[in-house]
């Protein structure tokens, strides 16, 4: 009887690992879905400390069609990046300047903060570029673009420094210190 039991609870381990493993079925099992990677989802062409950076792609029968289209979504994409952490940057920064109830100074910060975001799209570069000839003939054109944050904060220092206004009471070192902080956080987030 002692034998049969002892016998009997590897048994029954056994069928029930068996009976969980074959419970367990993947997405792809159950829905046929097929999982795919995209060109440039690694770790290099995301957001980190150092450059803002965006990917996007473009679909056309004519190859340069294709390119156009995913410039300008990936440019539309790292335009929004920049000028988001902008705004937290200043809307952070004009809180704890003494001026931070003053809308003027918020309204000139935020100005400042498109003009910014314009100067340096002229300056973006090309991370990396994929195309593809499709089965139906039409390419498909992926580009990774990016933006230093350096050259951020340096086209803004120097709008808020050429700026009599903002200039009274603007404190670099703050400044840089919220700017960096966020940047930081957008690495943590990707």
């Amino acid at each position: 009887m002692k034998t049969t039991k002892l016998l009997l609870i590897p048994a029954i381990a056994l069928l029930t690992i068996v009976g969980c493993k074959s419970k367990k079925k993947t997405v792809a099992q159950t829905t046929g879905a097929v999982e795919i990677t995209l060109p440039f989802s690694s770790k290099e062409y995301r957001s980190d400390e150092n450059f803002y950076r965006a990917k996007n792609v473009g679909k056309s029968p004519d190859l340069a069609a294709s390119k156009k289209i995913a410039m300008q979504n990936a440019t539309n994409e790292l335009a929004d990046a920049i000028q988001t952490m902008i705004k937290k940057v200043t809307d952070q920064y004009t809180n704890q300047r003494t001026v931070g109830k003053d809308q003027e100074y918020e309204n000139k910060f935020e100005e400042l903060a498109r003009q910014v975001t314009n100067q340096t799209m002229s300056n973006i570069r090309v991370k990396d570029e994929k195309t593809f000839l499709e089965p139906d003939g039409r390419y498909t054109y992926w580009v990774a673009l990016e933006a230093a944050k350096d050259e951020v904060f340096k086209n803004m220092d120097t709008k808020i420094s050429n700026d009599a206004k903002l200039k009274l009471d603007y404190d670099k070192q703050k400044f840089q210190n919220i700017f960096d902080a966020e940047m930081k956080k957008l690495a943590s987030e990707q």
